[in-house]
């Protein structure tokens, strides 16, 4: 494909954070300035530094073992039949996971080589040179690889029919942006050993992430990814943050170094811009690391390369930094919204958070970042990342005086419509309620407006299934055929039967919003669903005082124009075990999620309480397959339904009216 006639698209310089700031600065001309010796600037510092040879054992031990069980053995072979299968049967996971295993492998051994200085020969079994052949290899295969892009993005397919990777049309997508990414870091702290254990290996590189990266990247102008028509995600901060590395360690020529970063600059202004004032990422939690994440580490380096002179403590990153511990359950558990699982997962790099939480003055970010920060970065993280792990993790809290997150008592964000509220602020004990409006055009949208999700004790019991293993499904037109993604299996009404409609139309209205004494978010939901807004209206709230959350529903609907049933079903998604009780009670507890750290006390149950006058009680099992789900929920998920008596009259002329209020409070 070429690069679409016409100027290049720019941001009107009140839409644009970093032009406002930066003016020209961020220009080519001044950056051929300003880069001049840029990589001396980074904080990582090129082998030989003494900050390095003890870094190995920062490694988690696991990590530790498998570099030295893997070193010398065949490497993993992402093989054409692999990239293949996502063309042929949607599959994903069987090359991307060959592909993810070879990079994750690489980034041990660069870590392992870094540790392995001549004074500390045999600390790992081994020398210092044959880490470094260790490094090689997989440096080389990965120039070798016939596409850095993974299959699931690839254009080959949809442009020539074709299964295998087109040599002379590379497509940059995520996947290349992290090999390039990698192969930079990894040429910045070894650049020197490399020269003189292979000479060559550093041409090579620099030639094939310019062929793959830096060229596509400059000539042309149609990445979905740039942003460039309105809509901007989280491949934009992503991409552009791993560019401006490739940018910086392995571009020679000033002006063409310049002249990426320049770019590279324009797409995170993109990015910023679409921010709203209260920071929120529609996309939720696990994407910030791998959007807004992305976007903060990119700012990093491009203030550092500068010297300081392109400073990026601007007043939209102060509410960036401070998203992921508004959306804190407790533990490893986060409020997920949209495609996001709802345990963090462990390879996340707190301390980028942490350095940007101190240095812009938040200290509820600051705790809740070394809180949660292990102190043993995983190879999962990207070699970037992990470089930064191993030398700027924050300092590891005494046990006396460990470090604890904030646990907020009650963040609302009016750009997504999201309340989070707990029952005592400080303290992951109690009830948490969390009440989402929204829309259904939102980013990795599951048709979610109107969903609550309930913990207790820091445990969620009333859930969003969130994220499943992805296919070519996952993205394509039979989207909501997915069961994870269906307004049917989240904690929504379901009216007539009827399904929550894809777009930006189908939104909720704010009928009333939360404050900090009041956590009670009110919503029209008719919209959702095709009808007039206030068709439907719910109420969640937390009361405090008396410890008890009330979701309530009521509701004036019209027949619907086409389809749906006489039911009017109000459901919410449960993890755990579901046990009816008497009637008009049921109890959900805690067992088989899986435990994920050591508890400071066992987790509570949630007693439900509702009018059973009022309802007729469907349960529907849904038995998990998906390891991701699995992972997060255990064996089962239990969908509970309360059922309206259905319209007497017949259609098309039958209304439905009523109310209905479920009551949660933590078991004795």
């Amino acid at each position: 494909m070429t690069s679409p006639s016409g100027p290049h698209t720019t941001l009107p310089a009140s839409a644009a954070p970093l032009a406002a700031a930066w003016g020209p600065h961020a220009s080519q001309p001044s950056l051929l300035r300003l880069l001049a010796g840029a990589a001396e600037r980074i904080s990582i510092p090129a082998a030989g530094s003494k900050a390095w040879p003890a870094a190995g054992l920062n490694l988690p031990g696991p990590a530790l073992g498998q570099a030295l069980e893997e070193r010398g053995t065949p490497w993993p072979q992402p093989l054409v039949s692999r990239y293949a299968r996502y063309f042929r049967d949607g599959n994903r996971t069987a090359y991307e996971g060959l592909v993810a295993a070879r990079q994750q492998r690489l980034t041990r051994a660069v870590v392992m080589a870094l540790a392995s200085d001549p004074g500390r020969q045999g600390a790992y079994g081994s020398d210092a040179e044959a880490w470094l052949d260790e490094v090689i290899d997989g440096a080389f295969l990965l120039c070798e690889q016939s596409s850095w892009s993974w299959a699931a993005h690839d254009d080959v397919f949809r442009r020539t029919g074709c299964v295998v990777p087109d040599l002379a049309t590379p497509y940059l997508d995520l996947g290349a942006g992290e090999v390039a990414a990698q192969l930079a870091w990894l040429d910045h702290v070894l650049g020197r050993q490399l020269d003189d254990r292979a000479p060559g290996l550093r041409r090579r590189i620099r030639g094939e992430v310019t062929q793959r990266v830096i060229r596509p990247f400059l000539d042309r102008l149609d990445w979905h990814w740039l942003g460039l028509d309105g809509d901007v995600h989280n491949w934009n901060p992503w991409i552009h943050s791993n560019l401006i590395a490739a940018a910086l360690f392995l571009v020679d020529d000033p002006a063409t170094q310049a002249q990426a970063v320049a770019r590279c600059i324009e797409g995170l202004d993109r990015f910023l811009a679409s921010i709203p004032a209260d920071g929120a990422i529609d996309e939720g939690f696990a994407y910030w690391w791998n959007g807004a994440g992305r976007a903060l580490e990119g700012l990093a380096l491009l203030e550092q390369a500068t010297g300081g002179v392109l400073d990026g403590g601007l007043p939209v990153v102060r509410e960036l930094v401070a998203f992921p511990h508004r959306m804190h359950i407790g533990g490893a558990w986060f409020l997920n919204v949209a495609d996001g699982p709802a345990r963090a997962a462990a390879a996340l790099p707190w301390d980028m958070l942490h350095r940007w939480a101190v240095r812009l003055g938040d200290p509820e970010a600051a705790a809740h970042a070394a809180a949660m920060a292990t102190g043993a970065p995983d190879p999962a993280a990207g070699l970037g990342r992990v470089l930064h792990a191993l030398l700027e993790l924050p300092e590891p809290a005494s046990t006396a005086n460990p470090a604890l997150p904030p646990l907020v008592a009650a963040t609302y964000l009016p750009s997504v419509q999201i309340m989070v509220a707990r029952e005592t602020g400080g303290t992951a004990d109690g009830l948490l309620l969390a009440a989402k409006g929204g829309h259904n055009g939102e980013h990795h949208n599951h048709r979610d407006v109107g969903s609550a999700v309930v913990a207790v004790d820091g445990v969620p019991l009333l859930v969003d299934a969130g994220q499943p293993t992805y296919t070519a499904q996952t993205f394509g037109p039979d989207r909501y055929g997915i069961r994870a993604m269906q307004s049917n299996w989240h904690s929504v009404p379901s009216p007539f039967g009827l399904e929550q409609g894809t777009g930006r139309e189908f939104a909720a209205g704010v009928l009333s919003a939360p404050t900090q004494e009041r956590p009670q978010l009110e919503l029209a939901l008719g919209a959702a669903y095709g009808f007039e807004p206030r068709a439907w209206i719910r109420t969640a709230e937390l009361h405090r005082a008396p410890g008890r959350i009330t979701i309530a529903d009521r509701w004036d609907l019209p027949a619907p124009a086409t389809g749906g049933t006489a039911d009017v079903d109000i459901t919410f998604l449960t993890a755990g075990t579901l046990s009816l009780g008497p009637e008009g009670t049921a109890t959900v507890r805690p067992d088989g999620i899986p435990a994920v750290g050591a508890a400071a006390r066992t987790p509570r149950g949630a007693a439900l309480r509702w009018d059973p006058a009022a309802v007729v009680v469907l349960v529907d099992e849904w038995l998990l397959d998906d390891p991701l789900l699995v992972d997060v929920w255990g064996p089962r998920l239990t969908r509970l339904r309360f059922r309206t008596p259905a319209a007497t009259a017949p259609c098309p002329v039958f209304r439905a009216a009523g109310a209905f209020t479920l009551t949660v409070e933590a078991t004795p």
